[in-house]
């Protein structure tokens, strides 16, 4: 039995409702995947930078880990920025797209399929090495195996709206331009 108050929705009408009354914690949209990815940049920011036992970066790996570390630092931070500014109205925390999603393949997303999360995979590297960090190297590692894995459920919902993405994906790196 329906309620008489409530309207009768078709097609993405009814995928609307249904996303405004599941509540954020059950993780419909991705939600879950942001709070995790939060924890994962907190880490590499604020944890721990390396354990006894490890090794001390030593002249001239020091130097070399502060100029690779800042190279990456500034080509994250481009790539990231242009990500988010390129990607105008379809920009959302959550990996589940808009319900008006467009698919956007100029500017920074001609190299790579997601360049807001190469660019903070950069970033995280970047940081790393300015800090000569033996666990923030491996914190940065596991981010980005987090993020292929939550861009792999993005990619589904995205061809799921954007018949086009598929062909986008065959064409367009997925993280990291040019190598991945």
């Amino acid at each position: 039995m329906t309620n008489q108050s409530e309207p009768e929705l078709t097609g993405s009408g009814i995928d609307k409702m249904r996303e405004s009354r599941i509540p954020w914690w059950k993780g419909a949209r991705g939600e879950w995947y942001v709070v995790a990815q939060v924890a994962l940049i907190v880490l590499v920011f604020f944890g721990p930078r390396t354990m006894s036992g490890l090794p001390d970066w030593t002249s001239p790996y020091e130097q070399f880990g502060s100029i690779v570390g800042g190279v990456l630092l500034v080509l994250g931070g481009l790539l990231f920025l242009s990500g988010i500014f390129r990607l105008g109205s379809n920009l959302t925390p959550l990996p589940f797209p808009k319900e008006h999603v467009t698919l956007v393949d100029t500017g920074p997303y001609r190299l790579v399929r997601h360049p807001i999360y190469g660019g903070g995979i950069l970033l995280a590297y970047g940081w790393a090495f300015s800090v000569h960090g033996w666990l923030t190297i491996a914190d940065a590692t596991i981010i980005v195996v987090f993020l292929d894995v939550k861009s792999r459920r993005e990619e589904e919902w995205l061809k799921e709206k954007i018949p086009e993405y598929a062909a986008y994906q065959r064409r367009v790196r997925k993280l990291i331009p040019f190598m991945y």
